[in-house]
């Protein structure tokens, strides 16, 4: 079990599986860039940040909602969960969390285990099963239903331990050029085609600073 003070973000997991430089960058050097991306996503955060909520009927739709999981080590915002019951009752029947995204699916796993992490923090707080979420993608403009089955669930898990042992290492992984970074807002500070092995990004910007200074101190002298 994990204190409140060793709690990630669930977003991190995102980071992880897309790219363990790109997480060791923003969740270990605190380092953070926008690209039009970026920009794009958090206006169609917007809304789901506002934290707001309304009823229709049995349904019941709660945003920006606070979880956590003790037990994962997790924490986060969530941009919508549905809470589903029945008309003349109070009884819930159902809790889905969505989570809204840019773009269309992807075909890694990182957006499903983001989803499910979210999933298993609402199971924990709420004790309850909760067997589906849904991905909400920009581009086609519908749900994505995500099953969570045992084999995300155990992923998911994975995923959470590997993101706790990469922040407690407190290394920056060496960086891989790949199709997927010009895609990265952290490109221009990660710098794959320039890096050597052992630097990291705050070591490279150290030393181009001091490169730097020495070529004004040349020019003055």
């Amino acid at each position: 079990m994990f204190s409140e003070d060793e709690l990630l973000p669930i977003s991190a997991l995102q980071h992880l599986l897309f790219c363990e430089r790109q997480c060791a960058l923003i969740h270990i050097e605190r380092v953070w860039a926008e690209n039009r991306l970026t920009v794009e996503g958090k206006q169609l955060h917007e809304r789901a940040d506002s934290g707001s909520s309304e009823t229709r009927g049995a349904l019941r739709i709660a945003r920006h909602l606070a979880v956590r999981s003790l037990r994962l080590g997790l924490s986060g915002r969530l941009d919508v969960v549905e809470f589903r019951g029945t008309t003349n009752s109070s009884h819930l029947q159902e809790i889905v969390p969505i989570e809204y995204k840019r773009g269309k699916p992807k075909p890694d796993q990182s957006d499903r285990v983001q989803l499910c992490a979210q999933a298993l923090c609402l199971e924990e707080m709420l004790d309850i099963a909760i067997t589906s979420g849904a991905l909400f993608y920009a581009t086609p403009r519908r749900r994505t239903e995500v099953e969570f089955d045992d084999e995300l669930r155990r992923l998911t898990e994975r995923a959470a331990e590997q993101l706790h042992a990469l922040v407690r290492s407190g290394t920056t992984p060496i960086a891989v050029r790949e199709p997927k970074c010009d895609r990265c807002s952290l490109l221009e500070i990660c710098l794959p085609d320039s890096l050597k092995p052992h630097r990291s990004a705050a070591e490279y910007v150290t030393l181009a600073l001091d490169r730097s200074i020495s070529e004004q101190e040349e020019e003055g002298s």
